[in-house]
């Protein structure tokens, strides 16, 4: 099959997505942590729960429950229940990160951070948690499209599609999409994606705010189901919006998904972080 070749101005959208993928996430952990001379080690724990609880725990049991067939695996009862009631669907795509993510906040928080107590252990971790996976889902991708689009354009790409065709033919036609794709990115498509991450980033900072004081503070433990029913919510109508109930344009979705981060984020920094600066709290 000739595939479209990626021309130039698509190549150097490609590279500076995987670009600033990396440098921006840096760049915000280092001004953080110069800033307010954190610890660099909470920022790595925070790094580390994503790694942990979201790409090693979550997504293998969300996959095989949800996605089998991506796994390379034989449709099951469990996912063609989940597949004839979409919004079934897209509430469980939602709870699983919900779920796993806040819980390991939860676990952080009470045991590597048990002796971190200081206020701004809350954004660190936000700041570690939310950047990585700017990394893990922007970065490694662009990295990969990179690799792709090489292939595409010195004829090598029906190879490896027939390679991976041979044990797991979805992710094959899936491939057949991303051709044609990545043919036609740009860089204004690219920065919408970034857009979405400072969102995400923003939201993750909220939550482990939340998450934190649900530890730090008695009586406060309800944060942490209620960030957890907030991060759900969010993977929630995304759901929806990959199963077409709900249907809003690209710009909707990225206004609904901008609204919840910052309104997540000034929730808990303006009720939680920043009252501990009003009532003198000690940060250290």
């Amino acid at each position: 099959m000739e595939f479209a070749k990626v021309g130039t101005q698509s190549f150097i959208a490609i590279v500076l997505g995987a670009a600033f993928s990396f440098v921006l996430p840096l760049g915000i952990t280092l001004l953080w942590k110069f800033k307010k001379k954190e610890k660099f080690t909470t920022i790595l724990v925070g790094a580390a729960t994503f790694l942990l609880f979201a790409l090693i725990l979550e997504k293998p049991i969300q996959n095989v429950l949800v996605f089998p067939t991506q796994m390379g695996l034989e449709d099951h009862a469990i996912s063609r229940f989940l597949n004839t009631r979409p919004v079934l669907w897209a509430f469980v795509v939602g709870l699983f990160p919900g779920v796993f993510e806040e819980t390991g906040r939860l676990v952080a928080y009470k045991t590597v951070l048990k002796k971190r107590k200081n206020r701004e252990t809350s954004i660190s971790h936000g700041i570690g948690h939310g950047c990585f996976e700017v990394i893990m889902i922007l970065g490694v991708t662009y990295v990969t499209y990179i690799s792709y689009a090489v292939m595409i354009n010195t004829g090598t790409f029906q190879t490896a599609i027939d390679r991976v065709a041979a044990y797991a033919p979805n992710q094959a036609d899936a491939l057949y999409t991303l051709a044609d794709q990545l043919a036609n990115l740009t860089v204004a498509g690219i920065g919408v994606g970034f857009v979405e991450r400072v969102f995400a980033v923003l939201f993750h900072i909220g939550a482990s705010i939340l998450v934190f004081y649900a530890c730090k503070d008695k009586g406060k433990f309800w944060l942490y189901p209620l960030a957890i029913i907030l991060h759900t919510a969010l993977d929630f109508i995304a759901g929806l919006a990959m199963v077409k109930v709900f249907n809003p344009s690209a710009l909707v979705l990225e206004a609904i998904v901008g609204a919840f981060g910052i309104l997540i984020f000034c929730g808990a920094y303006f009720t939680l972080y920043k009252r501990d600066i009003e009532n003198g709290v000690n940060t250290h």
